[in-house]
Formats: structure tokens, C-alpha cells, sequence
């Protein structure tokens, strides 16, 4: 690869640790500062060396991670080769990290020409897997080309796929064997060894198949990265399945949705079709029927649908012959989709007499003690069988959703829709603004007033058992949701602590939990400067930030010098709009849920006009 590495302007601002005005201005009054050697007018790509030269000489602190320089190496090839070059350094790192063959202690390290890429950066990615380890280093490679191609590739949400690989091997037996025939990046099949980070993530057998030789190299090089020997071929599922014949214990599987050139016209007759030829526009039933067809009898599929597939007429006759034959035995509706639990039937065997219906859009953790009240034969969210087929065989979770306790569930959303009410700031209204001597963020930084710290870099927030807080939970005010492994350089949040993502900012009445990625944390010294004085300039500042072509430069936020005494006045205020936030976003989300069960309560007779 004989490219020079190139940084656009988000990546000038992050390592330059600016924001992108500051290096708008630098083009605009610096003479000398590097012309764009590609990319477009809108989106210039620089030099990586040439920018390192101009910020050295400019007296400018910057950091380039080792990372960074993998990355920036990788992306000169251009995005037609990224993921080419992602799969051959998973091929590197995973021949670097796998004892030699023989059990020999001695043996030359693995070399960039075996798997296409260059020596340099070869070189480069040995070096970080040295730091990292081989495991944390491909992950951080893969981590930058999943949010580079976040349009291109559908990634499964971690959270689902742990779901997804829990009901379907709940016994968690070391021994069996695990399918996707759509595995992508390999999300699915790693949801084991996450949940298990000891040695082969408690697996047995691992198969995998996907559509682009690229996504299946890279799942592949994940999988044995974590110590996994996983099958993982490349093909079209569909067409020319890889694993005919192959019973699984387990399947999972997050296919492609509304793809219409499934291979409708190839494979009308195909012997997999048991409960009826998929329509051409219900791909996803094709899949489903995959799915069984390689699973053993009493083994168990998880298959993430579109939610209309539980409804379109087009797929009434397949929906109501895999209830008859007792395959299909929950549809539980997720954010953004339906998860479809399947068991193979055995032979013999009497179906079941209802399935499991059940909305968990507000909540994961309902989902595995309703799947295990069903199987237990004690669910009170199950549906009968009987009255699905006489109807539309229409399955989706919201219509299906207990009437018994309307009445009551309204009433409570009322209560606390008429307790979650704040009332606003008293404040006063002036002729003219006060004309006060102001200041700057960075300047209260300079001062020592504020001091600032970031999470360690590629810090992940997906496991472990330390609670990490996410740009989420400050978004929403929520408690820490993500959690991390103990390591060196994570920042512990104390009481007080100013806590700021690119949309929000929250003062912390809590600690315990530590940063999580992309945060900043402000710590202000309590004795000169007040939190929520602090927090709610920063607040003001980001809010009059408009245009989306450049990043707020936070350390220019200006404050007005006053009191501690007068800069409390200002942050209880402020403290007030944040609480009024708060009930707004909670009032909104409360008059939506009681908007919908008065409809239902009044059309099904649960509820009653006062008289």
C-alpha cells in the first residue's frame, strides 16, 4: 500500500482535541496549511504526515494513537478495498495470535505478504496487537469499519443477539452446535463467547454463512480470535446452501429484510418450502423455513422478522401451518422488529394448543421469564392457537396485548402522569440583559476552577461487571446502563461531576459508575465554581449551536465571572429547566402509553365515561 495515510477534518479535530471550527479557521488564516490531496469539496481528505508537520510546527499538541495510525493506513486504499483490507489484518492478527503448529516454541511471525498487505502496515498492526493484544486490537479495526460503513452493513444490536443466543441454548451445554446462515460480522455467533469470555465462550460447534466474502472472513477471524473454531463460509444461503444436511441444536438468524431477489424462480420446488412456498415479497418466510430445516427435532430457532411479516396476508397460510404443526411458538415484538422463537416438532408429537404473543418494546428483561413461563405451561400472555387460525392468523404482539387489566394499568399511567408535572424557574423578566464580565471555559480550565477527563480510548461499555454511564443514560437521564472489565485509565464518577455528550449535559447526583466513550467529564472545584451554574452555560452554549457543518469548540462556552453565592442562584435555576426536562420527556412518553389504553379501555368495555 503505497498511499499516504489521509485524515478529513473530524479526524484533524479529534486527534488536535479541537473542535472542527477550530480547524476551518486554521485553512482559512493559515497560508500554509496543508492543501487536500483527495476527497471532495465538501468533504477534503489531508495528509496525515503533512498535518502532523503542521501541527509540530505551530507548537499544536496532538495525539496520534498507534490505532489511529492502523486506520489511517487502511483507509488509503479507499472505502472499495476497506473491507478487504480489515478481513487480511484479522488474517495477520489471527496467525500471530495461534500457537505454532507442532507445539513448536520457536517460529517466524507471520508475515504481511501472506495475507495481501504491505510490510509498513503489517508492521504496524503486529505492533498495536502487542499493546492491545490480538483480540482488543481487531475488534477496535472492526469497531471503526462498522461506524465507517453503518449505512452499507446491518449490525444486530448486541443486547438482541445475547437475547437471541440465550433462548435458544438455555441449557447452556458446552457441547452443542450453533447455526447462523446469515451471520454477517459474526454478531450472532459472538454473542456466546461474550457472555463467556473464558475459552471458546463455553461453545461447541459453530457455523456460519454469509452473502459477502469479506463479512464471513471477518466473523471468522473474530470468532477464532476469542478462541472459537468456527465454520464460517462464504455464499448465498439460499441458493447454495453450505450446510445441507446439517442439523443444528440451535439456530439464530437476523436476515436481510424485503430482499426480493431471494431466488424465488430457482427454487419453487425446493424441499425446504415444508409449510408452503414463501410468497416472492415474504423473503423472511423462506428464511424461517431455513431455519427448521436445520435445526434437530425439539431444537429451537431464534429469527428476528419485520414486524408486518406477522400480519401480511400474503403469509396467512404459512403463519397458520407452522402454528398447526406447532413450529412457530412465540412472536415477541423488539425495538425496530419481531423476534419468531421456532421448535422443530418431533415426530409424534402433539402441538401446543396456544403461543406466546408478547410486546417487549419498553423492556428485553420480560422476555426470558415469559419464553420460560410458556414452556413451564404457566404464561398469561399466551394466545390460543384455535382463535389465530379462525381469525386472520394475525400475530402481531400489540393486538394481542391483555385486555383483563386495562382498567387498572390506565389509572396508574394517569397517577403518575399527573405526579411526573414540574413546575418552571420563577424567573425575572429585564429591560435590557446584564452587561457582566465574562469568561471562557478554557479559561476556568487555565485557572485550575475546571479540570476535564475522557474515557479511555476504544473503551468498550458492551460487558463486564463494572457499571459504565452512556451517552444514552445522560441523554435520558437514566441510570449507568453500559459496563465494562476493569482497566487501567477509566474515570470514576463522583457526586457533582458535570458530565457532557454531544446533545446533553448532566450534573451527577450519584457516583460509582464509570465514563463511558464519548463523554467528557468536567470536575469543578467546589469551593469557586458551582456545578450547576457550569452545567447549564454549557447547556445554553450547545443549544444556540445550529448548523451541522461544524462541532461546537466547547472550551469557547462563555460565562458571566460571579459570586459563588450569585453563580448558585444561577444553577438552581438552571437545575429547575434540567428537572422541567425531565417531566417533559417523561409526561410525553406517559400521554402516549394513556392515550392508548384509553383507547382500547373504552372500545373494548374495560373502561367507562364518568358519568
Amino acid at each position: 500500500m503505497s498511499h499516504d495515510p489521509t485524515v478529513n477534518a473530524g479526524d484533524i479535530a479529534r486527534l488536535a482535541g479541537v473542535g472542527r471550527a477550530a480547524v476551518s479557521n486554521w485553512r482559512r488564516r493559515h497560508d500554509d496549511f496543508p492543501d487536500p490531496i483527495g476527497g471532495t469539496a465538501n468533504q477534503p481528505l489531508f495528509s496525515l504526515r503533512q498535518v502532523e508537520s503542521w501541527l509540530r510546527r505551530y507548537g499544536k499538541s496532538y495525539q496520534v494513537s498507534l490505532g489511529d495510525r492502523v486506520w489511517q493506513r487502511l483507509k488509503a486504499a479507499g472505502d472499495l478495498r476497506l473491507g478487504e483490507l480489515v478481513a487480511r489484518a484479522g488474517a495477520l492478527l489471527t496467525s500471530a495470535a495461534e500457537p505454532p503448529a507442532g507445539g513448536s516454541v520457536e517460529s517466524d511471525p507471520p508475515r504481511g505478504e501472506d495475507v495481501g498487505l504491505d510490510p509498513e502496515l503489517a508492521e504496524l498492526l503486529l505492533e498495536l496487537a502487542a499493546q492491545q493484544g490480538a483480540l482488543g486490537a481487531y475488534e477496535f479495526l472492526c469497531e471503526r469499519y462498522l461506524e465507517a460503513h453503518s449505512r452499507q452493513l446491518s449490525v444486530t444490536r448486541e443486547d438482541v443477539a445475547g437475547l437471541m443466543v440465550r433462548l435458544v441454548r438455555a441449557d447452556g451445554a458446552a457441547d452443542t452446535t450453533i447455526l447462523d446462515p446469515a451471520c454477517g460480522v459474526g454478531t450472532l455467533l459472538l454473542a456466546p463467547a461474550r457472555a463467556n469470555p473464558a475459552p471458546a465462550g463455553g461453545l461447541g460447534r459453530v457455523l456460519g454463512q454469509e452473502l459477502s466474502e469479506t463479512s464471513a472472513a471477518i466473523a471468522a477471524s473474530r470468532l477464532r480470535l476469542r478462541g472459537v473454531e468456527a465454520e464460517v463460509v462464504a455464499g448465498d444461503a439460499m441458493r447454495h446452501d453450505a450446510f445441507a444436511g446439517e442439523k443444528a441444536d440451535a439456530v439464530v438468524c437476523d436476515p436481510p429484510f424485503n430482499e426480493r431477489a431471494w431466488g424465488y424462480e430457482e427454487l419453487t420446488g425446493d424441499p425446504r418450502w415444508e409449510y408452503g412456498l414463501p410468497p416472492r415479497g415474504e423473503p423472511e418466510l423462506a428464511w424461517v423455513q431455513h431455519c427448521l430445516t436445520h435445526v434437530r427435532p425439539r431444537g429451537l430457532v431464534a429469527v428476528l422478522m419485520p414486524p408486518a411479516a406477522a400480519s401480511r396476508k400474503a403469509g396467512r397460510r404459512i403463519r397458520a401451518n407452522l402454528l398447526r404443526a406447532g413450529a412457530l411458538r412465540a412472536v415477541v415484538a423488539l425495538p425496530g422488529s419481531d423476534l419468531w422463537l421456532l421448535r422443530r416438532p418431533a415426530a409424534g408429537e402433539r402441538p401446543p394448543s396456544e403461543v406466546l404473543i408478547l410486546d417487549a418494546t419498553g423492556d428485553l428483561a420480560v422476555v426470558e421469564p415469559a419464553w420460560q413461563a410458556y414452556l413451564e405451561d404457566r404464561s398469561d400472555q399466551s394466545v390460543r392457537i384455535i382463535d389465530l387460525l379462525a381469525d386472520e392468523v394475525d400475530m402481531t404482539p400489540a393486538r394481542h396485548q391483555r385486555r383483563d387489566d386495562v382498567g387498572k394499568a390506565y389509572a396508574e399511567a394517569r397517577d403518575r402522569f399527573l405526579a411526573a408535572a414540574a413546575p418552571p424557574p420563577d424567573l425575572q423578566v429585564l429591560e435590557q440583559p446584564l452587561d457582566r464580565p465574562v469568561t471562557t471555559l478554557g479559561d476556568l480550565i487555565k485557572e485550575g476552577l475546571v479540570t476535564t477527563s475522557q474515557a479511555p480510548p476504544k473503551m468498550a461499555a458492551d460487558g463486564g461487571d463494572v457499571p459504565v454511564l452512556t451517552s444514552d443514560d445522560v441523554l435520558h437521564g437514566s441510570a449507568p446502563s453500559g459496563s465494562t472489565t476493569m482497566q487501567q485509565g477509566l474515570v470514576a464518577i463522583h457526586p457533582g461531576d458535570v458530565v457532557a455528550s454531544y446533545s446533553s449535559v448532566r450534573v451527577m447526583a450519584d457516583g460509582g459508575a464509570m465514563l463511558g466513550p464519548h463523554l467528557t467529564l468536567y470536575r469543578v472545584d467546589a469551593r469557586r465554581l458551582d456545578p450547576d451554574f457550569l452545567a447549564g452555560f454549557l447547556r445554553a452554549a450547545g443549544g444556540r449551536v445550529t448548523t451541522g457543518s461544524s462541532r461546537f469548540d466547547v472550551r469557547r462556552t462563555r460565562l458571566p465571572r460571579l459570586s459563588l453565592k450569585e453563580q448558585k442562584a444561577y444553577g438552581e435555576a438552571f437545575r429547575q429547566l434540567a428537572v422541567l426536562e425531565d417531566a417533559i420527556r417523561e409526561t410525553s412518553t406517559l400521554g402516549q402509553t394513556l392515550i392508548r389504553l384509553g383507547l382500547d379501555g373504552l372500545a373494548d368495555g374495560h373502561l367507562h365515561p364518568q358519568s
